[in-house]
């Protein structure tokens, strides 16, 4: 029993020297240090020995048991040091390379328009403010002429909230348009009021130059002695701002509830360069005839005023709404066709911007 543990610890040692890696020794520890390993099985038959024999050689096997787990530790230590070793220097970092930039976003080609439009009203003295994207029937409708039967009002074409009714306020809607800022803005009581309303909108309408939400943005100018020319000068001034010197807009007499008179502005196409035609013959899909409409514009009415608590025989004004994503769309070099094209998270589109 004796030589047979002696030899084995040996060969046991032996081993561990000779293990070369992390794995060969883990696999090592398996199989030959084990509850079944064969050292164990020798230590299990030191219940059949004699006596007095039992107890020396249970004395003998335990310390060559503990031999071989110093052993092994020792080779355990000094394989960990050499991995370390080997990491450091295969996944050591240099800190004197320069990182891997991240890629950075940048604004969304609406909020970049948005942010221009802003800046060009400015030079001209208008201020940014800001009104309710929910609001009531009141300011939408009833405040800027609209009568009960009006189309607008149709659930066909407005988005209304399912809430409570007011009985001053009437219902409450999506705001289909950044005309409801217009009485707000007057029920203030600052004059003169020269502000530019930039905000959402919604309605039912979806096509190549219509999305259900879209952003508009809404000038109103009230001060005495305002007429039809101040109100060109402005829309002219803009459109050389925006579009450049080679774009060409026109007023086109129209009928709107709370302007009069009312004006529809249109801007020649820049997809098709106001030919209607793009350069293979085919008709422009995004204006047809060369035009393309921009929004409403006029002087507001005088109905419009009393119910901001204005006297119109004391003050006019002029006010316009056009949609900003069509307004973007239309300026030189963007070349959007397509309207919807701004909201589908394409990356291959938006990174252009």
């Amino acid at each position: 029993m004796k030589d047979q543990l002696e030899n084995l610890a040996s060969q046991l040692k032996t081993a561990i020297a000779a293990a070369d890696s992390l794995a060969a020794l883990t696999a090592f520890e398996t199989e030959k240090m084990g509850r079944k390993s064969e050292f164990n099985a020798l230590m299990k038959g030191l219940g059949a020995l004699p006596a007095d024999e039992r107890a020396a050689m249970g004395a003998l096997a335990n310390t060559l048991k503990t031999e071989v787990q110093a052993a092994f530790d020792a080779k355990k230590n000094e394989l960990d040091a050499a991995s370390a070793g080997a990491i450091g220097e295969t996944e050591r970092i240099d800190v004197s390379v320069p990182g891997t930039r991240r890629d950075e976003g940048h604004l969304h080609l609406t909020s970049q328009a948005i942010m221009e439009i802003t800046e060009i009203f400015r030079r001209v003295g208008f201020s940014r403010v800001r009104h309710p994207e929910v609001d009531w029937d009141h300011y939408a409708f009833e405040t800027l002429n609209m009568p009960k039967e009006h189309p607008a009002r149709d659930e066909w074409e407005t988005f209304f909230v399912d809430a409570p009714v007011s009985e001053t306020m009437g219902k409450m809607v999506l705001t289909p348009h950044t005309s409801s800022g217009q009485v707000r803005e007057m029920e203030k009581g600052k004059l003169p009021i020269r502000m530019i309303n930039i905000g959402k909108c919604y309605r039912r309408q979806i096509d190549v130059s219509h999305v259900p939400m879209f952003h508009q943005f809404e000038g109103l100018l009230i001060d005495k002695d305002v007429k039809v020319t101040h109100l060109k000068g402005v829309l002219d001034y803009f459109a050389r701002e925006f579009f450049g010197p080679d774009r060409v807009t026109r007023l086109r007499p129209f009928h709107f509830r709370f302007t009069e008179p009312s004006f529809e502005v249109d801007i020649s196409c820049g997809i098709c360069g106001g030919s209607g035609k793009l350069d293979d013959g085919n008709k422009c899909r995004l204006c047809k005839e060369g035009w393309l409409e921009l929004g409403g514009a006029g002087m507001v009415h005088p109905n419009v005023l009393k119910a901001g608590g204005i006297d119109p025989e004391e003050n006019g004004g002029f006010a316009f709404g056009w949609g900003v994503e069509r307004t973007m769309a239309m300026k030189s070099g963007v070349k959007l066709d397509d309207i919807r094209v701004l909201y589908k998270s394409d990356f291959r589109f938006l990174q252009q911007f």
